[in-house]
């Protein structure tokens, strides 16, 4: 019986791999993919892994070759691994609905969001930024998956004790802001956001970030609207029926 061999592809980092330590094999700006088999497609459907919400972390990992830790992968870039395991898995086209309407992406045509290389230290996942109101100067660094998943746990604690709780915005800032004019503390910075980080320099923060990170760009343009809105991803961007399998 012949060996059968799973076809690989390498994907571009939006990064770069630039906010990666060197001795990372993501430095290198790329990682390599395998195309997704029946077992990828299980991982999808398993119902334990989506009540946890981790069945498309489950998939990637699956799907990536390289030998990576996940885990500090920048939100970026898993979006772009995301959308590259759905190309190598069904195809380019992606149909969904949008306000009423199919519409219909080729996901082979979306490309990586500009990345200023300019001011960046490569290899240090950190950023200068003065708040443009109270002219205090801060660092941030970009969030990783591990960061999101540490996000989420402190919410869902917080709903715990507090149902009616709803900082999200606070706890991201939290985990983004690195230092307070050279202070690192985590409980100095923990208790700027909460007494004294002015909600229109949180707003402008999170809109230079937002504008800067490296990224896929997600953008799709409706007919509805002239303006550009982000394409839905979940667990039917990989299966469009999912549920009624």
């Amino acid at each position: 019986m012949s060996e059968f061999t799973t076809p690989t592809e390498k994907v571009e980092l939006p990064s770069k791999g630039l906010v990666y330590p060197k001795e990372s094999p993501l430095s290198s700006g790329v990682i390599e993919m395998k195309y997704m088999t029946a077992k990828e497609e299980d991982i999808l459907m398993n119902q334990s892994y989506i009540k946890k919400g981790i069945a498309i972390d489950k998939l990637l990992k699956s799907l990536i070759v390289s030998e990576v830790d996940y885990d500090s992968m920048v939100v970026g870039d898993k979006n772009a691994v995301m959308v590259a395991a759905r190309v190598l898995g069904y195809g380019p086209d992606y149909i969904f609905e949008y306000e009423g309407e199919e519409h219909t992406v080729d996901l082979g045509q979306l490309e990586n969001k500009p990345f200023d290389e300019k001011g960046i230290t490569p290899g240090l996942n950190e950023f200068l930024y003065t708040l443009p109101y109270s002219k205090v100067n801060i660092t941030y660094k970009l969030l990783t998956n591990k960061d999101d998943k540490n996000i989420t746990r402190e919410l869902e604690g917080l709903k715990r004790l507090n149902k009616d709780s709803s900082p999200e915005i606070s706890t991201k800032m939290k985990f983004m802001i690195t230092s307070i004019e050279g202070d690192k503390d985590i409980s100095t910075i923990r208790e700027f956001v909460d007494k004294r980080l002015l909600a229109r320099d949180s707003r402008s923060l999170r809109d230079h970030i937002k504008k800067t990170q490296p990224d896929v760009d997600l953008t799709f343009f409706p007919t509805t609207t002239s303006s550009g809105v982000n394409i839905p991803i979940g667990l039917s961007f990989f299966w469009p029926d999912f549920g009624n399998s």
